[in-house]
């Protein structure tokens, strides 16, 4: 019997073997912003980066670039991306249970529509607060709970279906509890990334700070 890691899996080995790239090749203005003073050679991480529109644009930046992510098909891309673009990132295929990054290693972790399921979410976020430096990072975007109106009357906005996947100020004040010089803002905005961002979307987006 399939698990829910299995069907998901599936489910973005499939997105992103479609022709084209799933959410664009440009990266998000988020992260470019927030990542705009930070210094070269800053050792950065990338969950659930699929086909690597930001990684990719944080190593053509000088920054030391690694992601991970369930997708096979993601990986190879991202990887073939990066090399049309003359520049190197460390991908790994899976889950952040399955890898094994070092503590205390990293200056940032950029969670870019991250949504992971509701049972592992707390987990994972507080074991990526682990692997952040002192005074290290992390940056978030996303969808936000609000955004199932927006999802349903056009599916092509984009985000989970599911609104247990989906975030809220005060489920991202909780998980990420431990972070000092929080910014955090909600908007609604007109998506247009890729096949699959279109369209008017609630989004949320977080910045914080580890001691």
């Amino acid at each position: 019997m399939s698990t829910p890691r299995d069907e998901a899996t599936s489910f973005w080995n499939s997105r992103y073997d479609e022709e084209g790239y799933a959410y664009g090749a440009e990266p998000s203005a988020f992260v470019k912003n927030s990542l705009a003073d930070f210094e070269k050679g800053s050792k950065i991480l990338f969950p659930a980066e699929g086909e690597g529109r930001n990684a990719v644009y944080a190593a053509k930046q000088g920054f030391d670039v690694h992601a991970f992510d369930y997708s096979q098909v993601a990986c190879n891309n991202a990887l073939k991306f990066a090399s049309e673009n003359s520049v190197d990132i460390s991908y790994q295929v899976g889950g952040l249970e399955d890898l094994h990054y070092t503590p205390s290693s990293f200056d940032a972790v950029v969670l870019v529509y991250a949504h992971f399921f509701p049972e592992i979410r707390k987990s994972y976020h507080k074991k990526l607060l682990s692997l952040l430096k002192p005074n290290g990072t992390i940056i978030l975007e996303g969808f936000n709970q609000t955004q199932l109106p927006y999802n349903s009357k056009n599916p092509l906005s984009g985000g989970p279906k599911r609104l247990d996947m989906l975030f809220t100020k005060e489920l991202l004040l909780d998980d990420f509890d431990q972070l000092t010089n929080i910014e955090i803002s909600e908007s609604v905005e007109l998506l247009d990334e890729g096949s699959f961002h279109r369209g008017e979307a609630s989004l949320i987006r977080f910045i914080g700070q580890a001691t």
